[in-house]
């Protein structure tokens, strides 16, 4: 069987054509309503996220405009601005007796002295350093140094009777009496192995004390009973040549520690000896932006250090590290057998004052200016 297809006739062929162009036709228009719906729609969001982000942009840079308005203005204000009128610190100081007293400590009188000397223009005087160091510097990281020294007598007016450090007070430095041995630990470890050497030239400079009562190179401290002295190293920032080559090793030791201060006056480095029944009348350090470290070389028994109300004892080959701007005291209580009580005495930066603060205050209290 063979098929063969049907053939459609020409009027079949035209209608069918004709119902598939009116489908074709609707299609189209309905895809073109939908499409013009779709651009409506779109035009729509489109002018609503550029109106959002018209008006976000104005809102930021409004905020951001405020902001350096702002901060133009502060550092104007403190740049320009002049310490307000108030006493100077040394007024506090000022208020001791006539016996040359301050705060039962006895003062030293000398004119080179941070802490003794009564200087009535100070604050002014550290507010202009602090304005030159900005100048050459930055302002940036002073705001609790600016702050310290535009309400120096304030803070120290209300300081409890505990603390209060004789020449200036940092703000917002974290206090206690005495500080353990991790807060300054590279210095603490290295002063600790290097204790047999600093001792041995320790017992070389206190042999002159068996030809005279007070051999070159040491000072003597007014004390209510006994004998206190010293031989500095360095004093208020300034290196003693004379005394450094008489120590040799020590000297050179100051050089690897990392946070002893050595470039302004509340930096120290000396042997400190108590004679047996010596007592050191309650004081007050100059400030408290130092930790005093002791380092033991001699410690007979019955010798003590309160700070605070805290007693501690020293030991021999370790380090005793306490905030001297806290009220202190020291004495030997013990007979003369036992020999004098000998420290090697540093002072270290607080652990809480920062690098940059570290050069200001290096250069605001510079042993030269």
């Amino acid at each position: 069987m063979v098929w063969v297809p049907v053939q459609k006739s020409r009027a079949d062929t035209v209608a069918l054509l004709h119902r598939s162009d009116a489908n074709l036709s609707k299609m189209f228009l309905e895809w073109l309503l939908d499409w013009d719906s779709t651009l409506e729609r779109a035009a729509g969001l489109a002018q609503a996220g550029l109106q959002a982000a018209r008006e976000c942009d104005v809102t930021a840079a409004t905020g951001f405009a405020c902001v350096l308005g702002l901060f133009v203005w502060y550092c104007y204000h403190m740049g320009s601005e002049q310490p307000r009128s108030h006493a100077p610190v040394n007024a506090i100081l000022q208020s001791a007796d006539m016996n040359g007293l301050q705060n039962g400590y006895a003062c030293c009188q000398s004119a080179d002295c941070v802490r003794c000397t009564h200087n009535e223009g100070r604050n002014q005087k550290l507010y202009h350093n602090l304005q030159e160091y900005a100048k050459h510097y930055s302002w940036s990281g002073m705001g609790r140094i600016h702050k310290g020294i535009r309400e120096q007598s304030r803070y120290l007016n209300t300081r409890p009777s505990i603390q209060k450090p004789e020449v200036f007070f940092l703000p917002d430095l974290p206090t206690t009496p005495y500080f353990p041995r991790d807060a300054q630990k590279h210095d603490v470890e290295l002063l600790e192995r290097n204790y047999q050497a600093i001792l041995a030239e320790f017992e070389l400079i206190f042999k002159a004390f068996s030809n005279c009562s007070l051999p070159q190179g040491w000072k003597v401290n007014t004390t209510p009973r006994g004998d206190w002295f010293t031989f500095y190293l360095v004093n208020q920032g300034i290196c003693l040549p004379s005394n450094c080559r008489r120590c040799p090793r020590t000297y050179r030791l100051l050089g690897s520690l990392r946070t002893f201060i050595s470039n302004n006056v509340f930096g120290n480095a000396c042997f400190s000896v108590l004679s047996p029944e010596t007592l050191i009348t309650e004081h007050y350090g100059p400030t408290n932006v130092r930790i005093r470290c002791h380092l033991g070389l001699k410690v007979p028994s019955n010798c003590e250090l309160v700070v605070g109300g805290e007693p501690q004892c020293w030991a021999e080959g370790r380090c005793l590290l306490f905030d001297d701007s806290f009220l202190h005291t020291a004495f030997h209580g013990g007979l003369g057998e036992g020999g004098p009580r000998v420290v090697f005495m540093i002072d270290l930066w607080h652990p809480n004052v920062a690098a940059t603060e570290r050069q200001a205050l290096d250069f605001i209290f510079s042993p030269a200016r």
